[in-house]
This record gives structure tokens, C-alpha cells and sequence, in this order.
């Protein structure tokens, strides 16, 4: 788009496509604090509740993949109505769900929905917005990505504990009518290709690599990963299938994507990125949760509103990052908050359950202003050397390494916890002895400790494992802090930004 291009109604189209960003990504945690009283509602078990969850995330998975073609086979217009007025009807399902199965059924038709969302609302962005305030538009999308995790948490706590847990579904119905009502009056359609041919061996490829990896990462903490032959299969799977689409990719006539995506060095480093800086998002909260409630004894509400002002954070420096992007090379932005984000993760490392919650909240405000001027600069660097009929694959493939990094983070820092806390609760239990002099004593102390005795055995027990899962969690943001390493890297094969004077009155 020129920069003299006047677009109608910007500001209520991105408006629009930003509540049904927001709504797509609020729902991929929103559910996640309601799990026990949908478990306890429908009769299951925990492995039956969990596919609520799973069946959501592979759906979008999968569907992601597509999105690029169908926008220019149909219309990116209607299939951005088609998706929100889906998405918003199969919500209204899920809360009105009477058995685990309809339930577990609505949710693989809400990630179907839902899929297409974030790359549709990201192109619209692109196209609305002239290059001189790509940074400005790519801030706005970029707040909606991040916003929607992080409140969904405490939103679906508080409407679960005041209503039901059909009402984190519920909570859908206004954002849905709004963003479709504003889409369907405000955008203009783009010309669909009805002649556009779809390559079903490439898309068969990427859904079935994405589904099977997307199984393996949900399963594997509770099957104990690879000494599970369903994990193996499921593997080998998503490696083969991954490697026929590569193949199919860079040798036939019509693939499924272009390669030009994956030639062009800033996309290509910028999908590295995304997939490395989502895995440390959504597992940060993952993390946080449980550390709060479990350990340092915060109630629920208390350990929501502690991780709450990270939001603060981030759209302060999303605004920042466009400002600044237009005057400063979008690499040393992205540098300078990669290096912070690293220190904060190191800070959280040496946490223990005293650190107050005035600590939390301020490292929690910084980490969300790191991760804004590192999400902002890479979304537009992204695009900055990408031929605009690109854009649409390119959105979709953001998407899809956006999901597959949030869930490895999320496994892998799962993974590492459980086996940390094992491994340190033996390492600690190994040096305790009744010779030891605390247990050799006569006061009180001694007697309470007394591992010849069933409490006193006990309350050793809670004593080394609290301790346990202290050094565990401490070695796990020690782990994402290495995170941080190839991203920085990457910064060096990323060609710079040019920066474009903004046009007058746009």
C-alpha cells in the first residue's frame, strides 16, 4: 500500500480485527482454570477432561495451515465472517455442552474456527496500514496476541468462581457480534481466485506432522514421554510426515507454500524467533501458577492479579517499539529487549517463596515491557524484504509457529519440572541420615523430625520436597533463559529495516 493511501474507516476496522484476535487467543487459556469444575460436571477423569483442551489446540493446529489458500480461493472477507460467525456459534455450543463428548466435539470445531483468526486479522492489518506505520499496526496486533493468554487466566477464574464454567464460553457472544458486524460493514473484499488449485498431498503432510507433534507434546507428560509406544508412533509420525511436506515443498510443480517464504533470510530468522519467544510466554504463566498458588501460598485471585500487570508492560513498550521503530534499526529494539528479557529470567531464577509480591509485580511489568520490544520490531521485520502476494501464507505460518512454540515450551518446561523436583528430592533425601545432629537431639525439634516415626517421616518428606520444588523451578527459568540465545543470533542474518518517512495527514 502506498503511504498516501487513505483506507475508510481504519481505526473501526482495526478494531474489529483486533476483538476477533483477542477473542481467538483469550480462548486458548480462558478454558484452562475451569478444567476442574468441567471434570467434576461431566463425570471424567483427568485424561478424559484434558482433551478439551487437546482437541481445541490440534484442530487450530492443523487448520492453520490453510488459512493463506482459502483467503485467496474465497475472499479474505467472507472467510473472516465465515470464521468469526463459526467461531462465535460453536462458543455458545461448548457452554451449553450436556456430555464430555459434545463438549470435546464443539471444541475441535471452535479450533477450526478459530484457526484462521490471528493470520486473517494480521494480513488485514498489513493491508490497512501503509509501510511508514507497519510498526504502529504490527504494535496493535502484537498487544492483541499477547493480551488474550495472559488474561484469560483471571477472567476465566472470576467467571467460573461468579457464574459457571459455561460462561468463559459465553463470554465469547459480544466479542463475536462486534468483530463480525465491523468486518462485514467496514472491510472491503479482497478478489478471490476461484480458479486456485489446493495441493492436498502438502496440506495432508503439514496437518497430519502438526497433529501428530501436537498429540506427543499433550500426552507425552502423562504416558512418561518415550518409554510409551504411543508417543514413539505419534513421533515418528510427525518426523516423516514433516519430511515428505519439505520435500513436496522444494520440488513440485504447485506446493502447498511457496518456498520464496523460507528463502526470504528475514521471514525465514523472524519464524525462528516467533517460535522461540512463544515458547517462553506461555510457559512463564504455566509456570508462574502453580509456584504462587503451591508454593509461596498466594489464593488464586491474588496469584492472577500478581501475573495481571505484565499486560502494563507489554502495551507500554508495544507503543514504544513503534515510536521508536521508525528512528532506531528494529534490531538493536529487538536486541535490547531480548538482553532484558534474559535478566529477568535470571532474576526469577533466584526466587524463593519469600519474594514479596511488590518483587513480583514490578519484575513482572518489566518482563511484559522485554517481550513487547521483541514481539513488535520482529513482526514487522518479518514482512520488510516479503513480496506482498506472500503475506497470506506468511501470516499463516507465523500462526502455526506461534502454537507449536507456546506447546513445546509449555511440555518441555513441564517435562524438566517434574523430572527437577524427582531428581532433587532423591539428591536431598540421599543426605539425610539419623545421624544427623538435628535428628540426634532430645527437644522437641528432634522428636517431631524423627524419620523412625510415621509423622515424623512425613513431615520430613513435605520439608524436601517443598525444597525440591523450589530448585526446580529455579532450573527451569534458568532453561528459558538460554532461550534467548538463538533469537539474539539471528538478529545478525536479519537485513535492515528502511525506515520511510510517514506521509502527511496518514
Amino acid at each position: 500500500m502506498s503511504d498516501t493511501t487513505r483506507v475508510p474507516y481504519r481505526g473501526l476496522l482495526t478494531a474489529s480485527a483486533m476483538l476477533a484476535m483477542f477473542m481467538q487467543t483469550l480462548d486458548s487459556t480462558i478454558a484452562n482454570v475451569a478444567l476442574p469444575y468441567m471434570q467434576g460436571s461431566m463425570s471424567a477423569s483427568y485424561d478424559e477432561i484434558t482433551w478439551v483442551l487437546t482437541s481445541y489446540v490440534i484442530a487450530a493446529a492443523i487448520m492453520t495451515a490453510p488459512v493463506g489458500w482459502m483467503a485467496i480461493r474465497f475472499g479474505r472477507k467472507k472467510l473472516f465472517i465465515v470464521c468469526i460467525a463459526g467461531f462465535t456459534a460453536v462458543s455458545m455450543l461448548c457452554g451449553a455442552a450436556q456430555s464430555l463428548e459434545q463438549l470435546v466435539g464443539f471444541r475441535l470445531l471452535q479450533g477450526m474456527f478459530g484457526a484462521a483468526l490471528a493470520p486473517l486479522s494480521q494480513a488485514t492489518m498489513l493491508d490497512i496500514y501503509p509501510f511508514s506505520r507497519r510498526a504502529q499496526a504490527m504494535a496493535i496486533f502484537s498487544m492483541g496476541v499477547t493480551m488474550g493468554p495472559m488474561v484469560g487466566p483471571t477472567l476465566g477464574g472470576y467467571l467460573t468462581d461468579l457464574y459457571s464454567w459455561r460462561w468463559v464460553f459465553y463470554v465469547n457472544l459480544p466479542f463475536g457480534i462486534l468483530a463480525m458486524l465491523g468486518i462485514l460493514f467496514f472491510m472491503k473484499e479482497t478478489p478471490a481466485r476461484p480458479q486456485l488449485k489446493f495441493s492436498w498431498y502438502g496440506f495432508a503432510m503439514l496437518g497430519l506432522a502438526a497433529g501428530s507433534f501436537q498429540m506427543m507434546l499433550d500426552r507425552g507428560q502423562v504416558l512418561d514421554w518415550f518409554s510409551s509406544r504411543e508417543i514413539i508412533i505419534e513421533a515418528v509420525i510427525a518426523g516423516l510426515a514433516f519430511y515428505l511436506f519439505i520435500v513436496h515443498m522444494f520440488t513440485a510443480d504447485r506446493p502447498f507454500l511457496p518456498p520464496g517464504l523460507f528463502k526470504d533470510r528475514n521471514f525465514a530468522s523472524a519464524i525462528i524467533m516467533i517460535f522461540c519467544v512463544s515458547s517462553l510466554m506461555l510457559s512463564t504463566s504455566a509456570l508462574l501458577a502453580p509456584y504462587l498458588q503451591n508454593l509461596a501460598g498466594y489464593p488464586v485471585y491474588t496469584a492472577g492479579w500478581v501475573m495481571a500487570p505484565r499486560g502494563i508492560g507489554i502495551i507500554a513498550s508495544m507503543f514504544l517499539a513503534a515510536r521508536l521503530g521508525m528512528r532506531v534499526d528494529q534490531r538493536k529494539i529487538m536486541a535490547c529487549g531480548l538482553l532484558g528479557l534474559g535478566w529477568v529470567l535470571h532474576t526469577m531464577s533466584n526466587w524463593t517463596p519469600d519474594v514479596t509480591a511488590d518483587v513480583m509485580v514490578v519484575t513482572m511489568i518489566f518482563q511484559g515491557f522485554t517481550v513487547g520490544l521483541v514481539f513488535n520490531p520482529m513482526t514487522v521485520m518479518a514482512y520488510t524484504t516479503l513480496a506482498p502476494p506472500l503475506r497470506g501464507e506468511a501470516t499463516s505460518m507465523q500462526s502455526l509457529a506461534r502454537n507449536i512454540g507456546s506447546a513445546i515450551g509449555i511440555s518441555i518446561t513441564s517435562f524438566y519440572l517434574t523430572r527437577g523436583i524427582q531428581r532433587t528430592h532423591a539428591d536431598i533425601a540421599a543426605g539425610i541420615t539419623p545421624f544427623d545432629r538435628v535428628l540426634q537431639g532430645n527437644d522437641t525439634v528432634s522428636h517431631m523430625l524423627n524419620p523412625a516415626t510415621q509423622h515424623g517421616a512425613a513431615l520430613l518428606d513435605q520439608m524436601v520436597n517443598h525444597q525440591a520444588q523450589i530448585i526446580a523451578y529455579n532450573n527451569d527459568f534458568r532453561l528459558m533463559m538460554l532461550t534467548v540465545v538463538p533469537p539474539l543470533l539471528l538478529l545478525f542474518l536479519m537485513r535492515k529495516h528502511e525506515r520511510v518517512a510517514a506521509a502527511a495527514g496518514d
